[in-house]
Parts: C-alpha cells; sequence; structure tokens
C-alpha cells in the first residue's frame, strides 16, 4: 500500500500561506525547507515538460525548435561559475561604531586592506562590529581580495544608517579593460541556435582553448525589422530608437577542433545569417583586465530614511557593482533604499544570496525603481526577498546574454520581475515566488523611453504569481512551465490612441502543475558538478 505522507507533504509545501507580512527572515527559513521538500516530493506527484525532462539515465533530454534551439544549461551562473562554496576571509581590520559619522573610519579600514598583499586572491575582511554605524557618504572597494563584514543583518547585528544628503551606500567597482588579441574570424554557420555551445569559423587557427572570445552580432536594419522595432513611432514628438551597433557577449573556449568551437557557457541568443548578413558575426580573442574579483559584502543591514519620492529626484541607493567578477553578496538587508542592488555591466561570475529588500514607502509616479537589478552575465541570485509596491522586484537591462539566474527568491507586494529593455537573453526565474505581483517576459513597447521587446529566450520555471505575461519574440522562444497564476496574452504597449499591436503568447506548458525537476538550476548543476556543488551553495 503506498504511503500518502509524501503528498501531504507536498501539499502543505505548495500551498504554504504567503502574505505581505510574512518577515524577510522567515523566508530566509522557509525557502531552503521549501525546496529540500519539493526535491523529496515523490515524482508522480509532479507533471513533466518535454521541453527538459529527465531520461531513463537521469541526464535531462532537451526538446529543440526546428532551428535548433533549445532551453540552455543556466548552471554557470554564480561565484566561480556555480557550485562553488562561499569563501570565508579572515579579519584583517575591525571596526567599532563611534556614535558620530562613521563613513571615513570605514573607508579608511577599507584602504588599509587593500594595500595588503593579495594571498591566494584575497587581502582580508573589514569587520564592522555589532552597533549602528551612521554613514553620509558612499563606501568604496576598488581593489581585488576585499570584503566588507558586518555580525549579522537583523537588529541584532550590524547597521548602517544612511545619513545626510541622498547617496550610494556601497560600491563596488573595476575598472574593465578589453583588448582584441588576434585577427577577428567569422561565423560560418547559416544560424547558431541559443542554447548551443559550439558553432563553426572561417579561421580558428589563432584560438585555443581556455582563450576569452568576442562574440559580435550587429544590429542590422533588416533584423530590427524582422523583430518588429522599427515601427515604434514618436513619444511626445521625440523619434523612439529600439537598439543599434552591436550585441556582444564574452564565452571561453572550452575545445578546439579544426574550425568547430566549443564554449565552456552556451550562448543565450541565436545568430540568423539572413537577417544579419553572412559572414557579419565576428569572434575575435581579447585579454580582459581591470575587473575586480574576490570582493563580497556580507551580514549588514543597510537603512534609509523611508521617503516618499518620484524617480528623478536624488536617492538613497543600496549596492552597486561594476566591473567585477567572481565576487558576492552575502545576508543582507536594504530598508528603504530606493534602487538596492545593482549588479551592473562588465560583471562576471556572481553570487547575490539571502538579500533582502524591504520598502513600506512607495515610489510616486508611473516610473518604478529596481530592487535587485542585472546587467552581466552568469549572474545568481539565490534565495533573495523582497516586498513592497510600484517597483521592480527584479529586471534585466539592455543587451545582456546571461545567463541570469533568479532562484527560491520570495517577492511580496503589488510589483513585478520583469526584464525592462531593449533585448536581454539568457535569463531563468526558478521556483520563485510573486503571490500579489507578476511575472513577465514581454514586449514593453513604448513603456519607459520606447523598450520594445525586453527579452528572449528565457524560462519561467515553476514559479507562482498572481499573474504571468509571456510573449514570444519573432524568431525567438520564451517559456513558461509548471508556473501557477494566471496567463496573460498582452498586446505591445502604445501610447494613448494608438492601438496595441497584437503579439504571439510565449511557449506555455504544464500551467498550474509544477513539472520536475522541481528547480532546473539545481538539476543543471547537479548533472554537470556533481551532488557536492549542492551542499556547496547551500542546498542539500
Amino acid at each position: 500500500m503506498t504511503s500518502s505522507l509524501p503528498h501531504k507533504k507536498y501539499r502543505e509545501v505548495q500551498d504554504f500561506p504567503v502574505s505581505a507580512s510574512r518577515s524577510p527572515q522567515a523566508a530566509k527559513v522557509f525557502l531552503p525547507l521549501l525546496t529540500t521538500a519539493l526535491l523529496c516530493s515523490t515524482p508522480r506527484l509532479m507533471a513533466q515538460s518535454h521541453w527538459v525532462t529527465p531520461g531513463p539515465n537521469g541526464k535531462l533530454v532537451y526538446a529543440h525548435l526546428q532551428t535548433g534551439d533549445h532551453i540552455a544549461d543556466f548552471s554557470s551562473a554564480g561565484y566561480k561559475g556555480g557550485g562553488v562554496a562561499l569563501p570565508s576571509v579572515p579579519a584583517k581590520r575591525t571596526v567599532a561604531p563611534s556614535g558620530k559619522d562613521d563613513t571615513a573610519t570605514i573607508q579608511q579600514a577599507v584602504d588599509e586592506v587593500a594595500k595588503m598583499p593579495l594571498i591566494d586572491g584575497f587581502r582580508g575582511a573589514v569587520v564592522l562590529a555589532k552597533g549602528t554605524f551612521h554613514c553620509s557618504g558612499t563606501i568604496s572597494i576598488t581593489s581585488s581580495g576585499v570584503v566588507l563584514r558586518g555580525t549579522g543583518d537583523d537588529a541584532q547585528g550590524t547597521s548602517i544608517v544612511m545619513t545626510g544628503d541622498p547617496h550610494l551606500a556601497i560600491r563596488i567597482a573595476g575598472t574593465l579593460n578589453q583588448q582584441l588579441a588576434g585577427k577577428p574570424a567569422t561565423l560560418t554557420d547559416a544560424y547558431v541556435p541559443s542554447g548551443t555551445n559550439t558553432f563553426h569559423v572561417n579561421d580558428a587557427s589563432g584560438f585555443h582553448a581556455g582563450d576569452t572570445l568576442l562574440i559580435v552580432k550587429p544590429i542590422t536594419p533588416a533584423w530590427v525589422h524582422f523583430m518588429g522595432m522599427d515601427t515604434l513611432g514618436n513619444r511626445k514628438g521625440k523619434p523612439e530608437h529600439w537598439i543599434s551597433g552591436s550585441l556582444e557577449v564574452r564565452r571561453r573556449i572550452s575545445s578546439i577542433s579544426g574550425n568547430t568551437v566549443t564554449l565552456e557557457v552556451p550562448l543565450m541568443d541565436s545568430y540568423d545569417a539572413k537577417y544579419l548578413g553572412a559572414g557579419s558575426v565576428t569572434v575575435t580573442k581579447v585579454e580582459v583586465s581591470g575587473q575586480v574579483s574576490e570582493v563580497g559584502v556580507e551580514d549588514l543591514r543597510i537603512t534609509a530614511p523611508g521617503r516618499s519620492i518620484t524617480l528623478g529626484q536624488p536617492e538613497f541607493d543600496g549596492l552597486k557593482m561594476d566591473d567585477a567578477v567572481d565576487s558576492w553578496v552575502k545576508a543582507l538587508s536594504f530598508q528603504e533604499t530606493t534602487s538596492s542592488v545593482g549588479i551592473n555591466e562588465g560583471t562576471e561570475r556572481i553570487t547575490v544570496v539571502k538579500t533582502d529588500v524591504v520598502n513600506r514607502v512607495p515610489i510616486v509616479g508611473a516610473a518604478k525603481p529596481f530592487d535587485f537589478e542585472s546587467n552581466g552575465q552568469q549572474i545568481l541570485f539565490d534565495r533573495c526577498t523582497g516586498s513592497g509596491d510600484n517597483t521592480f522586484f527584479f529586471a534585466t537591462q539592455a543587451k545582456q546574454q546571461g545567463p541570469v539566474v533568479l532562484l527560491h527568491c520570495h517577492f511580496t507586494g503589488d510589483s513585478h520581475v520583469q526584464p525592462h529593455q531593449r533585448w536581454s537573453t539568457g535569463l531563468l526565474i526558478d521556483s520563485s515566488e510573486a503571490p500579489e505581483g507578476s511575472i513577465d517576459l514581454m514586449n514593453r513597447g513604448m513603456m519607459g523611453s520606447g523598450h520594445g521587446w525586453a527579452i528572449g529566450w528565457s524560462v519561467i520555471w515553476n514559479c507562482t504569481a498572481k499573474s504571468f505575461a509571456t510573449n514570444t519574440p519573432p524568431g525567438t522562444a520564451n517559456w513558461s512551465i509548471g508556473n501557477r497564476g494566471e496567463e496573460l496574452d498582452p498586446p505591445q504597449p502604445a501610447f494613448e490612441g494608438a492601438a496595441a499591436v497584437p503579439l504571439h503568447q510565449g511557449i506555455i506548458d504544464s500551467s498550474g502543475t509544477p513539472v520536475k525537476p522541481q528547480s532546473l538550476y539545481l538539476a543543471q548543476l547537479s548533472e554537470r558538478l556533481g551532488k557536492s556543488a549542492l551542499k556547496n551553495i547551500g542546498y542539500e
């Protein structure tokens, strides 16, 4: 006789009551339990999607579109390329709160550690003691191997209270320098599908395993027309332009065989010579320097004054990271910061884990801030939470090709998880919740400054939300699989008085019923690196 216990366990976890009153700290406890319980659920209680399904040998099997595109392997998102435990860096300086403005004292300690020698990639940590620090300026980390650490992100730990004029609390920044290191080769494939890590060039003799390549896709009038983005029209008398120039991504070579190049991380966009022109996509070896690495910020609470403002007014912002690689943000709590966590251009292999954003005073007006923002590649947001109205819980920016992953994140309030503008690709939203808000992979049309198609080649997997809006861009796919919530089919937004453009709905599979594997990212990570990789990042 079959026991009913697994079914009962599964139902209790799936139907756990969600409300805006649940604290971020409670979510931190709940989400790992949810993951463990669902991974242990009996498989017969879950559906199976043919787009990604466990095969008879335990390996994941992917269905392909006619063009060869398929759901990508997202498991390289995160610190060191995923599946690597965050380091514990020895303390080199400790700072106690003074009761006065502590900005200069903290910055001095950071600068002193930054001058220490690198040992195995690290210089040391600056530890902020328990208590409240008052800061009227930005704390900047611009050297590799430096960690800023508190004693906890709750009221009994370390708090930074932002004072004075509006400013950014913490800045992590390098200066990315990318130099061409050889003659460009060109793609010879008529079509390179999204999700592949292999392509062919006219001459690979200058490439070797371990080299970093810059792959440049031109933005041609033919492609923009195919995407339907040459008819955005005028916004208040100003002509709108979707994107121009090129789409660029860096990838490291895994192996070379003749003129066949295999990459360590798959491509998250497609390359169609029909619209780009034969031989127009260039592949060039590059030397990259100037990014800071092994930088972390841990175990802090950052509090800004609660203010009712509109975007464009001076802001108290949280943390911004630019031109950084193999770095992390862990166990931070942001209270009333306007734009809270920005992982911006020039960032690669970054983990943001167990980080909370709470906003009780909403922004006024149509424009919305970002709780979490990604504009890099191989970025993992893991077990993060956000609460508030009239905000973007999470957004991508323009021209980025991922992979970017939201894993077991929980958001409360009437707000959105929504890629923002101008063609990003390679986003996975995995086992996350926005019960009062929406999760959208959409065409934003004339919204903002004419954002148009915000994203393609992206996946919403086993999530819960009030609603989902999944559009399919021309020649591309977006997937909504195993999700619970209303599936909408929105048109391309237009200005008042203009007709909205109807669009094709994305690929909707197993709506209302979760599918296995429960977490696509964790299943892909386990397959690529083994179960120890899950334990390394805090999953059993």
